[in-house]
């Protein structure tokens, strides 16, 4: 199949709506939400949301899938949310004007879900992290895994190997919006953030793409990837912004 121009401009279109942005947006976490909740989310009636659901879906941004009477949408591929993570990168920045969106705001930018990666200051510094103890080489767009990563990686409990054999990227570098550097993406991303997961490091929190670091990972981000977590700053020139 042959993309022209208008190919381009028919996909950016969607994006141009504020509901289907906001309801995009709100995928970024990785999970498969009802149609009710992404109506909430976008501020819109279930029946307006069913509508721009449906042309999300046509245009092939969204997968469903249906348990009894529920229908459950998320982003179909890994790219899609690259994409609406770079636009986040251009996208103006609100101020925030109550508590509530200020205290949601700190939780994202601190630590948070990129679709299926980690993201935030947190997901910075761990990225940094691998980089300084010579376990990945970044090279333009890509992290490189080394031979001692190799090593450090199967000992930490995740397998390079099926990660690799993922039809998808293994290791890209992904532009942080809110801290405006790379991120370790991909499926070795994904596969990290799993294990943080699994450890009860990171607990996803309820209606949010924030994720919680408990006090297992304050002490495990410290022990296995030397990081000083009182070192995020979680907001920037002691002003809060909303995403």
């Amino acid at each position: 199949m042959t993309l022209h121009p208008q190919h381009v401009a028919a996909a950016a279109s969607l994006l141009c709506e504020p509901s289907r942005s906001i309801m995009l947006t709100y995928m970024l976490d990785g999970r498969f939400h009802t149609s009710g909740e992404l109506a909430r989310a976008a501020g819109i009636t279930p029946q307006t949301a069913s509508f721009h659901l449906k042309k999300l879906e046509e245009a092939g941004f969204l997968s469903q899938t249906k348990q009894g009477r529920h229908r459950y949408y998320g982003l179909k591929d890994p790219a899609i949310a690259k994409v609406i993570e770079s636009l986040l990168t251009i996208t103006p920045i609100a101020q925030v004007s109550s508590l509530k969106q200020a205290t949601e705001d700190q939780a994202i930018r601190y630590a948070r879900t990129c679709y299926d990666h980690l993201a935030g200051s947190l997901g910075i510094l761990v990225a940094n992290a691998l980089v300084d103890s010579g376990y990945v080489i970044q090279d333009r767009d890509q992290f490189n895994l080394t031979a001692n990563g190799e090593i450090f990686f199967s000992s930490f409990g995740i397998d390079v190997e099926t990660a690799r054999r993922k039809r998808r990227s293994f290791s890209h570098c992904c532009l942080d919006w809110s801290e405006r550097k790379h991120h370790v993406a991909g499926a070795l991303g994904s596969a990290m953030l799993e294990r943080f997961l699994e450890l009860d490091w990171l607990r996803r929190k309820p209606e949010s793409r924030a994720l919680l670091l408990t006090e297992t990972g304050r002490t495990g981000f410290a022990e296995v990837f030397g990081l000083d977590i009182s070192s995020i700053h979680k907001t920037h020139d002691n002003k809060v912004y909303l995403r």
